[in-house]
């Protein structure tokens, strides 16, 4: 269908357009919620309309254009316990968007917020768009490892992003991916990623005098689904290389959850800080001495962005987005995620090269100066004027519900 404006409303142009985000991750500590932060402030700066809205218990920095409703249930995902699975207010919401009246609908997470915005760009005849942040299936394989599960994942995001006008992939490896869960290329929109890089620079660098220990980081989730095994194997054996050569090592580990009571056993030589944040965070990174980020179903890696632009060196996985972030032999590493032997060595060698680790991260560095969150958040506006320009064609395929998907999209619908 095509939306009119209403008689007394001037069309939407990138100047007037609100937008308003659904989204359930904002009070956690991730690159979701890191990156719709990011937005929503690159939208106040700029003077543009979008609110955020989420439920949550958690707290969530009070912002002019975030609002967070109390939900009505709350409890751990299973799993995942980082993460709340909510029952959020929806006629609260539906009253919210109606006040708003925005031109898009951006729905950024499937989850119950997800399903709650889907269901009121429906209710207020609007474009719906949202960015594929998290491959699901992928995470769900890695976490259970059950074929039935993770079809039943596939499934429900093939259901979840049916009826959307466009999907945003953080990049161009995840495009085939929404191809198989039958989003349409027509509908794909790639956003080009962004950071904020004033925040994440070498001159936040503090070593003591003397320190000569060779520091590798991870930033993330310690979940398996992150490849976190494959990168205790490798360090373990390199940690144990440097050893002999005379060269101390540590491997500093930033983040939590479920994993790092494992990996923490299993390890040799790490320092877990738990999660950092603001200037904490921007030290960790530039006082590193090489990136590590072994995922293999990361739909961009935005860890692996801000570690660049801070200097470092990064090692990736040839598999998912941060593959894309990382020039292989210009400003890090590419290798095979399932090669522990290939990730040993490559650390050793850098380890025993600092000229060389200094010119893959000053080119890191260099590189990650064009990705700045404002461009990014350019991109992601004129992606949305564009949804809501007259005359713009809003697809909306059969909604019936699609076996295997679970009852949450059914409650919904009954709100």
């Amino acid at each position: 269908m095509t939306r009119m404006p209403a008689p007394h409303e001037p069309s939407p142009t990138p100047a007037n357009l609100r937008v308003l985000l659904f989204t359930d991750t904002l009070g956690d500590v991730n690159g979701v919620a890191r990156f719709i932060g990011d937005i929503a402030a690159c939208a106040r700066d700029s003077g543009r309309s979008l609110r955020a809205v989420t439920s949550t218990r958690k707290r969530v920095e009070p912002a002019a254009n975030i609002v967070n409703l109390a939900p009505g249930l709350a409890c751990p995902m299973p799993r995942y316990g980082e993460l709340d699975l909510v029952l959020p207010p929806a006629r609260q919401m539906l009253a919210l968007a109606r006040e708003f009246a925005p031109h898009v609908v951006h729905v950024s997470t499937p989850g119950p917020v997800g399903l709650v915005g889907r269901w009121i760009a429906r209710r207020l005849g609007v474009p719906l768009a949202g960015v594929y942040h998290t491959d699901f299936p992928a995470y769900v394989d890695g976490l259970f490892g059950d074929e039935a599960l993770v079809w039943g994942a596939r499934a429900a995001m093939t259901h979840f992003y049916r009826p959307f006008d466009a999907v945003l992939a953080r990049s161009a490896a995840y495009i085939p991916r929404l191809n198989a869960i039958e989003v349409a290329h027509e509908r794909v929109r790639l956003l080009p990623a962004g950071i904020r890089t004033p925040v994440f620079h070498p001159r936040f660098r503090e070593r003591s005098p003397g320190d000569e220990i060779f520091r590798a980081l991870y930033v993330g989730r310690v979940s398996v689904e992150k490849n976190l095994p494959l990168l205790a194997r490798a360090w373990n054996a390199a940690h144990a290389t440097l050893a002999a050569r005379g060269i101390a090592s540590e491997l500093r580990v930033v983040g939590d959850g479920p994993y790092r009571a494992a990996i923490a056993r299993a390890i040799n030589g790490a320092h877990f800080t738990g999660y950092l944040h603001g200037a904490d965070l921007s030290r960790a990174y530039a006082s590193s001495d090489l990136f590590v980020f072994p995922s293999r179903t990361d739909t961009l890696g935005q860890a692996v962005m801000e570690a660049q632009a801070s200097g470092l060196a990064a090692i990736v996985s040839d598999e998912g987005g941060p593959r894309e972030i990382v020039r292989d032999g210009a400003t890090g590493l590419v290798l095979a995620g399932s090669d522990a032997s290939a990730w040993a060595r490559a650390i050793v060698d850098l380890a025993a090269d600092p000229a060389r680790r200094t010119r893959l991260g000053a080119a890191g560095h260099e590189a990650m100066q064009r990705r700045t969150i404002e461009a990014s958040f350019e991109a992601f506006w004129q992606t949305h004027a564009m949804l809501a320009s007259p005359g713009a064609r809003v697809e909306r395929p059969a909604d019936a519900p699609a076996a295997g998907v679970g009852l949450a999209h059914a409650g919904v619908a009954q709100w």
